[in-house]
């Protein structure tokens, strides 16, 4: 069976006191009966404060982003040596606004997932298209191109370690909706050109998030959906009630 996960990318947002205060929100909140793995992603500075917050709960905690060099002149970056040595083992890479704001192309993220899975790190990969290309009609082939020219030259048994969100910009703040059978359908998609590549094996194993404005109020609909493994959420993730009650959507 598929892991189910339930991810929170908190971007640019809580200072290092109102993280713990989140932090510990969440762990009052959080039961036994969660079914599906929590991971919540602060900013780079308050990693370390998180990961001693969490200690001995189940909520996972992940880097919002690393660089691909080992080390060097590399101002106001952060490598995969420097995450694992403070206890981290989970990096978002290829998140939409990393794609948008800092230029980060198929061929830079190749090198990002080679290095994060050299070093064992897990690897939630983020991929999709914008409002132009869906309304063209390209998205699929855009979300084809993005997995194939950023992972395929994978072997097999790294898979192991990537987790996948797809993201439909077009859906994210601006008025348009995506439906639960979009998200379907794209999820769907997805895993069938991963069989095509890979075999039925790795592509029924990998688990793939929806990254399109998940809430509380159609969390349970998106989830129930065969090819949809959970969620990566980004502005609902800051309130403990409503990331919960996504969490619970399973």
């Amino acid at each position: 069976m598929r892991k189910q996960i339930v991810a929170g990318n908190w971007k640019m947002n809580k200072t290092a006191s109102e993280t713990k205060a989140l932090l510990n929100e969440l762990l009052a909140k959080v039961t036994s009966e969660t079914k599906a793995e929590i991971i919540v992603a602060p900013t780079f500075v308050n990693l370390s404060l998180a990961k001693e917050a969490l200690k001995g709960s189940t909520i996972e905690v992940a880097a919002q982003n690393m660089h691909q060099a080992k080390n060097g002149a590399y101002t106001g970056e952060i490598s995969a040596d420097m995450l694992l040595d403070i206890g981290i083992d989970t990096v978002i890479l290829g998140h939409s606004e990393r794609r948008a704001y800092f230029g980060e192309n198929d061929a830079i993220l190749a090198d990002k997932v080679n290095a994060a899975l050299a070093k064992n790190l897990r690897v939630i990969f983020c991929f999709g298209e914008e409002l132009k290309e869906r309304k063209e009609n390209t998205h699929f082939a855009l979300v084809e191109s993005q997995l194939k020219n950023a992972l395929f030259h994978l072997e097999a048994a790294a898979w192991k370690n990537i987790v996948l969100a797809y993201e439909p910009v077009w859906a994210i703040g601006t008025g348009e909706t995506a439906t639960p059978d979009q998200a379907q359908e794209m999820h769907a998609f997805i895993r069938k050109i991963i069989a095509e590549k890979y075999g039925n094996d790795v592509a029924q194993g990998v688990t793939i998030l929806y990254g399109g404005s998940v809430k509380p109020d159609n969390a349970k609909e998106i989830f129930g959906k065969e090819d949809v493994d959970g969620g990566l959420i980004g502005g609902a993730s800051l309130n403990s009630d409503d990331f919960l009650a996504i969490v619970n959507g399973f």
